[in-house]
């Protein structure tokens, strides 16, 4: 399996532009509950038509939103296994720290011989209860800022 920065895209300003006109051109299409047929149209090659899931079409304009935006791009499937390194990436952390946090017991982890795995969807677990904590602690700081007037 590819490294998370080998599966990163990272869009063109020419990238970027054309993912602004197709999801423009997929937005009506978001709302269909069912399978879409598309066709592939490329010089020098056969036509091609596909089915698509709905969610797969859904999936597709919001990846082609981020692009227009400049986002860079990485497909994750949730139960994908993470390097050590790859997991403090995502965190925005040192991989020692993460490796702290493992051992701590606050992200489950699994070790493949002497190489810790941390599963993508436990990850962004953690990550998710963290920022509420930290969205929870800013919201608190800033009602006793209030309170006491201190111009916040």
């Amino acid at each position: 399996m590819p490294t998370l920065k080998a599966r990163t895209i990272r869009p063109t300003e020419k990238d970027r532009k054309l993912a602004a006109e197709t999801s423009l051109a997929l937005e009506p299409l978001s709302s269909v509950t069912h399978e879409l047929r598309v066709q592939i149209l490329d010089e020098g090659s056969p036509n091609t038509a596909l089915a698509l899931p709905a969610s797969a079409v859904r999936m597709l304009r919001d990846i082609l939103k981020e692009m227009a935006k400049g986002n860079a791009i990485t497909l994750v499937p949730t139960d994908a296994m993470l390097t050590t390194q790859e997991a403090a990436e995502i965190l925005n952390v040192s991989r020692p720290f993460l490796v702290h946090l493992l051992e701590l017991g606050r992200i489950p982890y699994q070790r493949l011989g002497s190489h810790r795995r941390v599963r993508f969807v436990d990850l962004m677990t953690f990550k998710t209860k963290a920022d509420e904590g930290r969205e929870a602690a800013m919201r608190q700081l800033t009602e006793e800022a209030q309170e006491l007037k201190l111009g916040y």
